[in-house]
């Protein structure tokens, strides 16, 4: 297993001391581009308060990446000392924020403190600035400045989504997860169509990554198939969700089956199915392998080969969209979806569930 490394840079703000007050974190890759960013309200408390809280969501949105290692950044020299051991916590209002902070830190096998001057933390800093903002009410503008230009694709990674081809389970409409359904006549076709489409997106292809299963891994040699020299790298993080006891099931049996469970499940993403995985869970471990893949493959083109619910997730948090996203986009079998990501934190969703392929 590789070691995922990334930085923190996280700040608090308080208008007013105590007053109005926010937080921001943003997690950053090895070579400086941002992997995940936090920021939030915190109603009428004090500076200090602010700038723990964004430690403790920096904190939890690398475990969330699977972080193993983790250098922190701050522009505050009270949290830095403190978390450090050099400096006495006095304050009894922030020793419950730095004992949370504590335990976060113990599930890295290691963090580092540094110190930075309040210049080189502007991501956080303007985190914490734009919650407080959002909480007052003021516009919080996405226009593009006038002399905006669409950023350069030659430092941009371009992930290429494929939804594995057609199993007997998709054309029942049946949940398939962990179970190793092999594809179908039609769905070899359509991995085949898939190959042809992703040439047409790229030919300079890096690398195939795809789910352990081998409705995935045979999608996948397809398409490395057709784009020639490249080989398939099994990833996984990228195996499907869990569906535990509703596995080969159809929704309509779940329903009445599971009525309650169902319907808890579809109201939130920390739900599991009985003896499954939640959303959550599965969002976790493909954050952390897209984190991987962003590492790995800086500027170039992965081919990423999976199935409905983790495609679904990166493209969720592609387009800063909500939970409900989640259940109201179909991702056909073999559908192809193209999102670019830069190092400074861009990201551009440039095709989604592309099937004209499959005509």
């Amino acid at each position: 297993m590789s070691t995922l490394r990334v930085a923190i840079e996280a700040d608090g703000g308080s208008r007013g001391n105590p007053g109005p007050a926010g937080y921001g974190a943003v997690v950053l890759d090895e070579t400086g581009g941002v992997l995940l960013e936090r920021y939030a309200a915190l109603g009428t408390t004090t500076n200090n308060v602010a700038e723990y809280s964004g430690l403790i969501a920096g904190l939890e949105a690398a475990a969330e990446l699977g972080a193993d290692q983790v250098a922190v950044r701050m522009d505050s020299k009270l949290v830095i000392e403190q978390m450090s051991g050099r400096w006495q916590i006095k304050n009894p209002g922030l020793r419950p924020l730095a004992a949370q902070a504590a335990t976060l830190v113990g599930r890295f096998s290691s963090v580092t403190f540094d110190w930075i001057p309040r210049e080189r933390n502007k991501l956080a800093d303007a985190l914490a600035n734009r919650a407080m903002d959002e909480a007052a009410g003021k516009p919080v503008s996405d226009t593009p400045p006038k002399d905006w230009a669409p950023p350069s694709l030659d430092n941009a990674t371009r992930l290429i989504l494929v939804r594995h081809g057609e199993t007997a389970l998709t054309q029942q409409g049946r949940y398939s997860g962990r179970g190793d359904v092999p594809l179908s006549d039609e769905g070899e076709a359509q991995a085949m169509a898939a190959g042809g489409r992703v040439a047409g997106i790229s030919r300079d292809v890096t690398a195939v990554v795809s789910s352990p299963l081998s409705r995935c891994t045979r999608t996948a040699e397809l398409i490395a198939s057709e784009l020639g020299n490249v080989t398939v790298t099994v990833m996984p993080k990228l195996i499907e969700c869990d569906f535990g006891d509703w596995e080969g099931l159809t929704f309509a049996e779940v329903r009445e089956r599971w009525p309650d469970e169902l319907d808890s499940w579809l109201g939130s993403t920390s739900v599991a199915p009985p003896n499954g995985e939640s959303f959550q869970a599965v969002a976790k471990r493909v954050r952390g392998a897209q984190a991987t893949l962003l590492s790995a493959y800086p500027a170039q083109t992965v081919v990423v080969v999976s199935h409905v619910s983790p495609i679904k997730l990166i493209l969720r948090d592609a387009l800063a969209a909500s939970d409900a996203f989640l259940h109201r986009l179909f991702l056909d079998a073999a559908g192809v979806s193209t999102v670019d990501l830069w190092p400074d934190g861009g990201i551009a969703v440039r095709s989604v569930n592309e099937t004209a392929h499959l005509r």
